[in-house]
C-alpha cells in the first residue's frame, strides 16, 4: 500500500492481501492509515495493526492466533479468593480516553517504549465514538487503578491493551470483562499473540486457518454497537438497547 491512502469511513471496506501470502512472522501489509473503514476491515479479516512509532503501519495476522474462549476462562485460585471480597468497582466506557492513555504509558517489561502512538490513540478514539471500541475501568475508592480496551464486532471482542496501577487490578478487570462478554453472547476474545499472563487465564493458540474460518462466521453476527456505559459489568444480561449494526 503506497502513495496517499484514502480515508475510509465505517461503511467502506478494504480487502487486505490473503494472510497466507504474508511474511513468515505474520505481516500481511504495510502502510495505509487508521481510518475507521480501514481498522474495521482489518479486524473483520483477522488482521490488526502493530508497529513502533518509527515504522510505517504494519498489519499482522500471525499463525497461530492466541485466543480466549469465554466459557474456558480459568481464574487462578489466589485471584478467585480476592474476587469473593472484591475491593474494586467497575465501569464500562466511562473513561475510555484515560484507559488508552494509561495503557500507552504503562511500563512493559522487556519493551523499550510503547506501540500505542498518537496515531493509534486517534484511530481507536474514532472507533469508540462510533460505538465499536470499548473500555473497562477498574476503580478503587473512585480512582482509576486498572483497565483495558478493545474492539467489538459481531460476537468477537478484539483485545488491544491493559494496564494496572494497583496489584491485581487488570487481572480482576479481565475476569469481570470476560464474564460480561459471555453473558452478552460473545463467543471469542482475540488476544492476538502469545503472552504467559493470558495463558494463565485459559488463552490458547489456534491455527490461523481455523481462526479465520471461525472469525468469518462470528463477525457476521449482530454487533452490540454503541456506548456500554449504561450496562453493569457484574449484573448485565443481553440488552435490546444496543443498536443494530
Amino acid at each position: 500500500m503506497s502513495g496517499v491512502f484514502p480515508y475510509l469511513d465505517e461503511s467502506q471496506r478494504f480487502d487486505f492481501p490473503p494472510p497466507d501470502a504474508g511474511s513468515a512472522d505474520g505481516i500481511v501489509a504495510v502502510g495505509g492509515n487508521l481510518s475507521p473503514g480501514m481498522l474495521l476491515s482489518a479486524y473483520r479479516q483477522g488482521i490488526f495493526p502493530w508497529y513502533s512509532s518509527e515504522d510505517p503501519i504494519l498489519w499482522w495476522c500471525p499463525d497461530p492466533r492466541f485466543v480466549l474462549q469465554p466459557q474456558r476462562l480459568h481464574v487462578p485460585r489466589r485471584l478467585e479468593r480476592l474476587l469473593r471480597n472484591d475491593p474494586f468497582s467497575y465501569a464500562l466506557d466511562s473513561r475510555f480516553a484515560e484507559v488508552v492513555q494509561a495503557c500507552r504509558h504503562a511500563a512493559r517489561p522487556g519493551q523499550d517504549g510503547t506501540w500505542i502512538s498518537g496515531e493509534i490513540v486517534d484511530g481507536y478514539t474514532r472507533l469508540h465514538q462510533l460505538g465499536y471500541a470499548h473500555s473497562l475501568e477498574v476503580l478503587l475508592h473512585g480512582e482509576l487503578v486498572g483497565g483495558l480496551y478493545g474492539v467489538a464486532i459481531g460476537s468477537v471482542f478484539f483485545g488491544e491493551s491493559m494496564f494496572a496501577h494497583y496489584r491485581d487490578a487488570s487481572k480482576a478487570g479481565l475476569v469481570r470483562l470476560v464474564h460480561f462478554l459471555e453473558r452478552n453472547g460473545y463467543r471469542l476474545i482475540d488476544c492476538q499473540v502469545y503472552t504467559r499472563h493470558l495463558e494463565r487465564f485459559g488463552a490458547t493458540g489456534m491455527p490461523r486457518t481455523l481462526f479465520l474460518q471461525l472469525l468469518d462466521r462470528l463477525v457476521q453476527q449482530r454487533t452490540q454497537r454503541g456506548s456500554w456505559n449504561h450496562l453493569s459489568v457484574l449484573e448485565s444480561a443481553v440488552s435490546d438497547e444496543f443498536a443494530q449494526n
